[in-house]
């Protein structure tokens, strides 16, 4: 992959090409710097050797450098750690004690540039610059080192209290690399620490130097380039409104990067000053300030590299592996194949080993409702327990096997690696519909929960890309769909309820492209932003890893079922149960008076019945509620496979099942997208989704009867 120069770290080719040209910069911009001043020892927050209470550390890095992995072995939380970009979308607070300290642990999104393209860069620059933490820990891949460097170069610039550190240090040794980590902290100024997240090793020296530093800040030496951006960065400082404050260097900097929020707070007349200044470098190196400015961080950090990084062996091997892996998964040709049949797989794993511990489920829930209806009789108490509690939060639960089967794949699927080669794949795809190629992202994690999907978008650097991708992105089937899919897959679909599930799941990717072809033509003209993305390198997950992070996905759908689901199938179930003298859910219920209403809106789709009416309109607080309220309406899962026959057709089912794929998604993501994207686009989504599902499910049900009779 290719990385912006202005931004990004180089990768790959782009390392090839600028070999010769860094060499002859190295040692050029590789300069000690002189003594510190007792001015410049000076702790950045004076205040905070005083204080007695909670101290603030910010954990900050690449996307993939094992950031999250370090936060869970410093907090022992448990966030969700993934091999792929994306996986932090906003900050994360936890907990670290080490002895009698307590420090609150900011975990921020990963990010490759502290300079603001997209939100996820301006809340870590933003929280570095305002929030002014204590600590930060600058987290760093150790077998990527020089890419890795660049970013932690940004951070070093703001003369922040900082430890660097060098993680996957298991990895590196695999690799035989090491790195002179006190000599790198004697040359930087700070304290320089190698661990391995992951396996917690070296994690107790971490805590040290983290009380250490708290205790005694040190600020980073200055890092000295050439001498005409020395010259530049000097000018722009004396322009800055506290030319001697410790962060007006920084700012300089920033202003060569062309960061517009430093412009605006500059006079005119000062602005124009700092233009000419800039276009007269500009003029005299034949170079933009800002490529010159990271060629410089780069030749900087290839002498550091050269200096300080040792390699006892070639990645001759490694990269081989990764090449002969990826010349198949990300082929042009056979690479999205190979997603499709890897897509395809997840489902028919999810419903066949999911499925049988399903049925195990229904039976005992099914058994469980007979016997309790056995022992209590038949009172309203009863109806209660046994239509209201098992039918209609049962039904759901039973559905767990399958969620646990669907994130166990996907989080294995993100651990090892692939994600990212499957955003790369339908990079051309989904430019060739007006979406960025890194939407991928958002909407893969749109298969576990749209909610985190949408907030995902923040990676992207366009606004205009960021709300395109939250229209289509609830068009990705998220799990809690998928309790619908499988009760009406099983029993309309037996012998290929898998590939059915599948071609779902594939028709919600298939729309969320046309749609943004639409969208991209009728609201969001204007230029696509380049599509810069990492390929991490493939790395096998440790199955407490794997199994852990499914199971806490799972356990959320598990706290759903008894709070909103819960409180969903009661009001249903009263609903059926009253007036009193009624049978239970019949058309002269409320709920059935309710139904009867909106039913006939849903004829033209094949099932204008008020059941599915009444199941459909509850599914809006939580798409799991559907199969909790049938459930609760036609006397549970156990009845279903023989009471929907009675009311739908295979037809009407997949209708059914379409218009569940597209319309409305849940109240929390309706929420989101208004956080997100604002009201206006919020209201678009909800009218867009519906009419859309409305016009697709009519138009399979009126197309399959020309074929069905």
């Amino acid at each position: 992959m290719i990385f912006d120069p202005r931004k990004k770290a180089l990768e790959g080719s782009m390392e090839e090409k600028n070999c010769q040209r860094r060499r002859r910069m190295r040692m050029k911009y590789f300069h000690h710097q002189p003594n510190l001043t007792q001015e410049e020892k000076a702790p950045a927050n004076k205040d905070t050797a005083e204080r007695d209470g909670s101290y603030t550390i910010a954990l900050c890095g690449n996307p993939n450098s094992g950031k999250t992995t370090v936060f869970n072995a410093l907090t022992f939380s448990h966030q969700h750690v993934g091999n792929w970009p994306g996986v932090t979308v906003e900050k994360k607070e936890g907990i670290l004690r080490n002895g009698e300290r307590t420090y609150r642990v900011v975990d921020l999104p990963g990010t490759y540039s502290l300079t603001t393209h997209s939100i996820d860069e301006r809340v870590a620059r933003d929280y570095l610059m305002n929030d002014n933490p204590d600590l930060v820990l600058i987290i760093i891949d150790q077998t990527n080192f020089e890419r890795n460097m660049y970013f932690a170069l940004e951070v070093l610039e703001m003369k922040k209290n900082a430890i660097l550190v060098l993680n996957m240090k298991d990895e590196a040794d695999r690799m035989g690399m090491a790195i002179k980590s006190g000599a790198l902290s004697s040359f930087l100024g700070i304290p320089v620490v190698s661990i391995c997240g992951k396996s917690h090793e070296c994690i107790a020296e971490l805590k040290a130097l983290i009380q250490q530093s708290i205790l005694n800040p040190v600020v980073p030496k200055v890092i000295r380039y050439d001498e005409k951006l020395e010259d530049l960065i000097a000018h722009l400082q004396k322009h800055d409104q506290n030319p001697e404050e410790e962060h007006a260097r920084w700012r300089a900097i920033k202003i060569i990067e062309g960061e517009m929020e430093f412009r605006k707070s500059l006079r005119a007349d000062v602005l124009r000053e700092i233009d000419d200044r800039l276009f007269s470098f500009e003029r005299e190196t034949i170079r933009d300030p800002d490529i010159a400015l990271a060629e410089a961080r780069y030749g900087f950090i290839h002498g550091l590299a050269k200096e300080f990084l040792q390699r006892r062996t070639t990645l001759q091997d490694r990269e081989q592996i990764t090449t002969i892996i990826d010349r198949w998964l990300t082929h042009r040709i056979w690479g999205f194949p190979i997603f499709l049949a890897i897509m395809w797989l997840m489902f028919q794993f999810t419903f066949t080993v999911g499925g049988f511990f399903s049925s195990l489920l229904d039976e005992a829930f099914g058994w469980l409702g007979v016997s309790v209806s056995g022992l209590m009789g038949e009172s309203l108490f009863s109806s209660f327990i046994v239509d209201g509690l098992i039918s209609g939060v049962g039904s759901v639960i039973s559905f767990m096997p399958e969620i646990f089967c669907l994130f166990l794949f996907i989080s294995f699927l993100g651990d090892i690696g692939y994600m990212s080669r499957a955003a790369f794949i339908m990079d051309k795809l989904m430019h060739l519909f007006g979406l960025h190629g890194k939407s991928f992202i958002p909407m893969i994690l749109g298969f576990g929960c749209t909610i985190p999907a949408v907030m995902a978008t923040r990676s992207l650097e366009s606004r205009k890309d960021r709300i395109l991708t939250i229209l289509v992105t609830p068009l990705m089937s998220c799990s809690a769909r998928l309790p619908v899919y499988v009760i009406f897959a099983g029993v309309f679909f037996k012998n290929g309820a898998g590939t059915v599930i599948f071609s779902i799941y594939l028709l919600g990717i298939l729309l969320s492209i046309l749609m943004a072809r639409i969208f991209k033509k009728l609201l969001f003209k204007g230029e696509q932003a380049l599509f810069i993305m990492e390929l991490p390198p493939y790395r096998m997950p440790t199955a407490k890893e794997t199994f852990g992070e499914a199971w806490r996905k799972t356990s959320a759908f598990l706290k759903k079922a008894g709070t909103v689901i819960f409180a969903a199938v009661t009001i249903i179930w009263l609903l059926s149960t009253f007036p009193e003298g009624v049978a239970y859910a019949s058309p002269e219920s409320w709920i059935g008076r309710i139904g009867s209403y909106i039913a006939p809106v849903f004829s033209p789709l094949g099932f204008g019945f008020w059941q599915a009416a009444v199941a459909l309109v509850f599914g809006f607080f939580a798409k799991e509620i559907i199969v909790g309220a049938l459930g609760t309406m036609l006397g549970g899962e156990a009845l279903l496979a023989t009471a929907l026959p009675q009311y739908f057709t295979p037809l009407t089912a997949y209708s059914f099942l379409v218009f569940c794929l597209i319309y409305i998604p849940c109240v929390a993501t309706v929420a989101a997208i208004r956080k997100e994207a604002g009201t206006k686009w919020m209201w678009f989504s909800v009218v867009y989704l519906f009419v859309l599902a409305y016009v697709v499910s009519l138009a399979v049900f009126q197309i399959g009867r020309l074929f069905t009779g």
